[in-house]
C-alpha cells in the first residue's frame, strides 16, 4: 500500500504516479490530503505537504483529480484518503463523505480523530460506501484498543513504532507480538506502516501482517522534481521501488 501526497509536485503528476503504481500491481493506494500541521508525519511527508500547499492546492482539486481517474475506466486499486479531521470538519463531515464517495475513494484514514472518540463520525461512514480505517500504535492502551476496533472497518493501520513516519533500517522486535495479539481480537486485515521501505522488511512481517504501507521512501523521490527530466527519473524510481515491494509480497 504505497502512500503519496496529492499535489506534489502537482496534481497531474499525482495522477501519473497513481497510474504507475497501479500498473506495478499494488493492492491499495493511500492519497494524502496536504495539511499545514500534520500529526505523526515525519520531515519527508511534511515537506511534501508544504510543497503542495505552497502552490495553492485546494481540497476540491484533489477530489476532481481522483474522480477523473476513477471514472476513466482504468483498472485502479482502491484509493484511501489520509486526511486530517480539521479538513473534514471545515468541509463538513457529511459533505466530505459524499464528496469522497463521488470521487471514487474507498475509505478514509483520519489520523487526528482519536479512535475512542470516533463513534459519531463512524456512524456517518457506515451509511456510506466508505470504510473508516483506524490507527493502532504500540503505545495504545488495551482499553482503547477495544474502542478503536468497535469503529474500525476496511483494515487496521498498525503503527510499527512510537514516533513519526520515515524509513527505518529495522523494525521493533515487539511489533510481531502486538500483531499476533490483534489477530486474536479482530478479523480485520492488519496493515503495518511507519518505517517500511525495503523488501526484506516484508519477509519479517509475512506471517503476522496482511499488508505493508510505504510512504516516506516513495515520497522522497519527489523532493527534487523541477522539470520533465527530473519527473521522469522520479517516476522511474517510484516504479522500481513498487515493483520490488510487490514482488516481495508475492514471494
Amino acid at each position: 500500500m504505497p502512500f503519496i501526497a496529492a499535489g506534489d509536485p502537482d496534481l497531474a503528476t499525482t495522477a501519473e504516479i497513481i497510474k504507475e503504481l497501479s500498473s506495478a500491481g499494488v493492492d491499495l493506494i493511500e492519497v494524502g490530503f496536504p495539511y499545514s500541521d500534520p500529526i505523526a508525519d515525519g520531515p519527508v511527508i511534511q515537506a511534501s505537504y508544504t510543497r503542495a500547499l505552497d502552490k495553492g492546492l485546494q481540497v476540491e482539486q484533489i477530489f476532481e483529480t481522483v474522480q477523473k481517474l476513477t471514472t476513466a475506466g482504468d483498472d485502479l486499486p482502491p484509493l484511501v484518503a489520509m486526511v486530517s479531521f480539521a479538513i473534514i470538519f471545515r468541509v463538513g463531515p457529511e459533505a466530505f463523505i459524499k464528496k469522497a464517495e463521488a470521487a471514487g475513494f474507498s475509505g478514509l484514514i483520519v489520523p487526528d480523530l482519536p479512535g475512542d472518540e470516533a463513534e459519531e463520525f463512524a456512524a456517518l461512514i457506515k451509511d456510506s460506501s466508505l470504510d473508516l480505517v483506524q490507527l493502532i500504535a504500540p503505545t495504545t492502551p488495551d482499553h482503547r484498543v477495544e474502542k478503536i476496533l468497535n469503529t474500525a472497518s476496511g483494515f487496521l493501520y498498525c503503527i510499527s513504532v512510537a514516533g513519526i513516519t520515515g524509513a527505518r533500517d529495522e523494525l521493533p522486535p515487539e511489533l510481531n507480538d502486538q500483531l499476533r495479539d490483534l489477530r486474536t481480537r479482530t478479523n480485520l486485515p492488519l496493515a503495518v506502516g511507519f518505517g517500511i521501505s525495503k523488501p526484506e522488511q516484508v519477509d519479517i512481517l509475512r506471517d503476522v501482517a496482511d499488508g505493508i504501507i510505504v510512504g516516506s521512501a516513495i515520497v522522497r523521490h519527489l523532493e527534487n522534481v523541477t522539470d520533465d527530466t527530473s519527473k521522469a527519473a522520479a517516476l522511474k524510481a517510484i516504479r522500481e521501488m513498487a515493483d520490488g515491494l510487490v514482488a516481495a509480497t508475492h514471494r
